[in-house]
């Protein structure tokens, strides 16, 4: 039996040391997850059955064809930062309806994430998730991946009165309840434009992309306030859990 590390395996983490190594995170004591697209890949193609399902909901809702209620649902989300607030907005939606039917999805799609899990569980102090969507998809999704357990707790978009990401408001009423130190805690994002806040809060952060060649499945914006150069972008990976297990190699130098 070969005990010896794979090279490759090796190679990563050492690139990702040096990266995690680059701005610190030793002062971190707070880890705060986005949940679709950053705890699993957009490749995955979950978050594309929530978006045919938003889509479904406003056809119906309204009485209209797809490509009609489609571009509905991306004027809602890129005026008002969700589809959902859009339509509380303009619509006087039921939020609680609207959540119920997008997140009636069938999660055989993501497999656990062991390692995934092992590089969280050694993040030292306290572990959220933070999400735009709803605390029932989140401990679905978390639970599928083998994650659920590592997280103190999930604010989801009830937990913030229903504004969402990338509003400022959000991202305080989850501090203020959780008497959570921005300075001390990370955020970890999918979205670049959901880390503008969260950086002018304090918050270190940490931008998660596709692999080079994945299909980007998820809501990703090409604006130029999605920009992952942006200076609200501390680091950018494509790899969360290579960058997590770097972060427990360089804590334990």
């Amino acid at each position: 039996m070969n005990d010896l590390p794979d090279p490759a395996a090796v190679g990563r983490l050492a690139a990702h040391a040096v990266v995690a190594e680059a701005k610190g995170f030793d002062h971190v004591d707070t880890w705060v997850f986005d949940l679709d697209n950053t705890l699993y890949p957009a490749s995955a193609g979950l978050f594309s059955l929530i978006d045919a399902k938003m889509t479904a909901f406003i056809a119906g809702r309204y009485g209209i064809d797809g490509l009609s209620a489609r571009a509905l649902q991306k004027y809602y989300y890129r005026t008002y930062g969700t589809t959902l607030r859009g339509l509380m907005t303009e619509d006087a939606l039921d939020p609680h309806a609207f959540l119920a039917f997008v997140h009636d999805i069938d999660h055989s799609v993501l497999t656990p994430a062991p390692d995934l899990a092992a590089a969280i569980a050694r993040l030292p102090g306290r572990r959220f998730v933070l999400t735009n969507g709803s605390r029932r998809h989140a401990e679905n999704v978390a639970a599928k991946l083998g994650l659920l357990e590592l997280f103190e707790d999930v604010f989801d978009i009830a937990a913030a009165s229903f504004v969402p990401k990338p509003d400022q408001s959000a991202y305080q009423t989850f501090l203020d309840l959780h008497g959570v130190e921005p300075r001390r805690a990370a955020m970890f994002e999918d979205l670049s434009k959901n880390l503008v806040a969260p950086h002018a809060l304090g918050m270190r952060t940490v931008l998660v992309t596709p692999k080079a060649g994945e299909p980007d499945l998820g809501e990703r914006l090409t604006a130029a306030d999605d920009d992952r150069r942006g200076p609200h972008v501390d680091h950018v990976t494509d790899d969360l859990t290579g960058f997590l297990s770097a972060l427990a190699l360089v804590a334990a130098e």
